[in-house]
């Protein structure tokens, strides 16, 4: 195999290799026969089938077969003898194929880019700001009061007063369209609190002011998007009676309101509720940190990056945010979607990113564990409930998506690796102000 350079410009590479066609003849009589002892045919004895009958027999697909291998052979050792890194699978293209006839010599085009030397960089003098926030008791107070909201009961409205939105009123109700009751649209006893938005949009507010014993045609359109195909932007009629009317009251921030959320005591849940809260704040601390890292990362180091890796990363950012803004298309038959330069320059960031993370986390000889991937397993399962078995299945058979949930996990490590070791100061602030924090990190 006779391998020429035929391009050498930064990361790219490209080579012409030749397999000669002796070497590829040669190779298919090694193949038919290391075969022969097993070959049948008729007339002749296991084995003993002439070795002109096998060529004229099975020549042509053996040849495909030993090219196949041959070039795969001479590719690998020449990654393997140069140590190269591609940056991704290599294009490989024959130079004469249409024209090729048994007896010439196979020419096939290799290229590929290089993944970058990614230089040495000192990171311990990074400088960062880690924001501390304390749960204050007024928080603390705060989700007291939404649990109790949460856990709250109904009682009777006074005789005589009108129902109000956040009410419960227990209601019959049969539904009518063109004059027909429709199937699902008929319920007796039906507890519905008003404003809850559970009912067709303008269903509950026609109920607003209502008391017991009051009978009412609420007129709604079923919107385009129903789920029942039948009912679409159809105009409805349903006879309402009302039979009670209830306000909301809020369960007593107590023991036994402790005990609806598994806690042996009120104080055991403030302590509960003020941990959460303090992993809340720690949570968005740490964003906030990592964020600033990769900002200062992406002004410190620069390489040259591989265009493939940065196109492939472009294409990937504008399929996902042409997908976040039309919701409503779920296949892929979109047609194609063009990368802008705002996709280009953010994935420019990402791979820069991406390869420098990487690199220091094998300096750091950083890795993931089989426990930690299975945790992550188990997370992503919860997504699927009832098909747990199948996910893990899936992820057991698929490189592609032990990666994917390989990957996130290293990065954190990699970065809690780098501030470990980078100049850390903390500041102490509101609730108020982290969440300000918070709000501006999203419109980055």
């Amino acid at each position: 195999m006779q391998v020429t350079e035929t391009l050498n410009q930064g990361l790219k590479r490209g080579y012409r290799f030749t397999l000669p066609a002796a070497e590829l003849a040669a190779e298919v009589d090694r193949q038919l026969a290391e075969a022969q002892p097993q070959i049948e045919m008729k007339g002749f004895r296991k084995g003993k089938v002439p070795m002109a009958l096998l060529k004229k027999t099975y020549g042509q697909r053996v040849m495909g077969d030993a090219m196949q291998k041959t070039i795969d052979d001479a590719i690998n050792a020449h990654m393997a003898e140069g140590n190269v890194r591609p940056a991704m699978q290599p294009k490989i293209e024959m130079e004469n194929g249409e024209n090729w006839t048994e007896g010439d010599d196979v020419v096939v085009n290799v290229s590929y880019e290089l993944l970058p030397e990614i230089p040495e960089t000192d990171l311990s003098g990074v400088e960062l700001e880690r924001l501390t926030v304390a749960p204050e008791e007024s928080a603390v107070t705060e989700a007291l009061e939404n649990l109790a909201k949460n856990a709250q009961n109904f009682e009777d409205r006074a005789e005589g007063e009108p129902a109000q939105s956040g009410d419960q009123v227990t209601i019959d109700f049969k539904g009518m369209v063109d004059g027909e009751a429709f199937e699902g649209g008929t319920a007796e006893g039906y507890p519905l609190v008003l404003g809850s938005g559970s009912f067709i949009p303008g269903f509950e507010d026609q109920l607003t002011g209502a008391k017991p014993g009051d009978e009412i045609n609420v007129n709604v359109t079923f919107p385009e998007d129903y789920g029942a195909p039948h009912l679409k932007g159809k105009a409805a009629v349903f006879e309402t009676k009302i039979h009670a009317v209830k306000s909301p009251k809020a369960a007593e921030i107590d023991d036994e309101l402790a005990k609806r959320f598994g806690a042996e005591s009120l104080d055991a849940l403030k302590t509960q509720i003020s941990d959460r809260l303090g992993a809340e704040y720690q949570g968005a601390a740490r964003a906030l940190v990592k964020r600033a890292l990769l900002d200062r990362l992406d002004e410190l180091v620069s390489f040259e990056l591989p265009e493939s890796l940065v196109e492939a990363e472009a294409a990937q950012i504008a399929h996902q945010l042409w997908h976040e803004d039309h919701p409503e298309e779920q296949g892929h038959n979109h047609g194609e979607i063009e990368a802008t330069d705002e996709h280009k320059k953010l994935a420019e960031r990402r791979v820069r990113l991406g390869l420098l993370l990487a690199d220091v986390g094998q300096k750091a000889e950083i890795t993931v564990s089989d426990q930690e991937m299975t945790q992550a397993v188990l997370n992503q399962a919860r997504n699927f409930p009832g098909q747990e078995r199948a996910f893990f299945e899936f992820i057991q058979q698929n490189e592609a998506a032990r990666q994917q949930l390989r990957a996130p996990i290293f990065e954190d490590k990699v970065v809690d690796h780098i501030i470990a070791g980078a100049k850390v100061t903390e500041r102490a602030v509101t609730k108020e102000e982290l969440e300000k924090a918070m709000e501006s990190l999203d419109e980055i």
